[in-house]
This record gives C-alpha cells, sequence and structure tokens, in this order.
C-alpha cells in the first residue's frame, strides 16, 4: 500500500497529471478525480523501460552511485540521468550526495518485491510457453490436424 500511495501521490499531481492517451501535453487529468486503474497505467507506464527496470533491479541489491550504474544498466550518462529524472518524478527513487557522489536508493523495498513477482510471473508464462513448444514439436505433423480429408 506505501508503494501505491508514493505512485499515486507522484505520478500524476495537478501540476503535472497525464492525459488518458499518454500524451505529454495538452489538458491534465488531476490524480485526486483519476481513477485507481489510470493511476496504475501510469504507474506501470513508469516501469515500461528497460533501463528503468534495470536501474530499480540494481537498486534493490543496494545503493548505488550513478557511475556504478552506468556500465550495468550500459547506456549513455545522459540517458542514465534522463531515466533516473523518471524514476524520482515518479516517488520510486531518492538520490543524496556522498562528496562528489550522487547515491541513489529506492523509497521503499516494496519495489524490490514487486520487480521479485514479476520475474516469478515471467518464469511462469515462459515455462508453460516452453512446454507447449515442446508438445508441439514432439506431436509431429500428425498433431497438427488434416484440412480437407
Amino acid at each position: 500500500m506505501e508503494l501505491l500511495t508514493l505512485a499515486i501521490a507522484n505520478v500524476a499531481t495537478p501540476a503535472e497529471g497525464y492525459r488518458d492517451d499518454g500524451a505529454t501535453d495538452g489538458p491534465r487529468v488531476d490524480a485526486v478525480s483519476a481513477p485507481l486503474y489510470q493511476l496504475k497505467a501510469e504507474f506501470f507506464k513508469t516501469l515500461g523501460h528497460p533501463a528503468r527496470i534495470r536501474v530499480l533491479e540494481l537498486l534493490s541489491e543496494r545503493d548505488h552511485a550513478v557511475a556504478e550504474m552506468l556500465p550495468e544498466v550500459g547506456i549513455e550518462p545522459a540517458h542514465l540521468s534522463q531515466q533516473l529524472a523518471v524514476l524520482r518524478r515518479a516517488g520510486l527513487v531518492v538520490s543524496r550526495k556522498e562528496g562528489a557522489t550522487v547515491v541513489y536508493s529506492l523509497t521503499s523495498p516494496r519495489v524490490a518485491e514487486l520487480l521479485a513477482v514479476a520475474r516469478e510471473i515471467l518464469t511462469g508464462v515462459l515455462s508453460g510457453q516452453a512446454e507447449l513448444l515442446d508438445e508441439m514439436r514432439s506431436s509431429g505433423p500428425a498433431g497438427r490436424g488434416h484440412e480437407g480429408g
């Protein structure tokens, strides 16, 4: 519940808001008047980039400096900075200065739990697809059915 509260508070504020079509300009929808399913959709859109997922995975393990994340995420520094800004605006990560170094951390351990659940779901789905593929291969041409007669 804490994570959802963060998402509701940070993903679609009246100043930033969002449109039903996902665009970033035009009339905004107030987070207070938006249905929960729209807020959830915006939350999952925030997670909808491979670099952001990788950053969250790294931060699920421990806090990381930006320089530590660069080789792990595999994108240009400016692009990583943009992705971190998206995650900060969404309230999923926070940064702190340690001397000249900027260190990021998750705002909630629930983010790590969400990533673990996503992994379990994907493992199950992919396992089911692999089993189906094996069944199709083992059944041979006769198992595919015959058109006509």
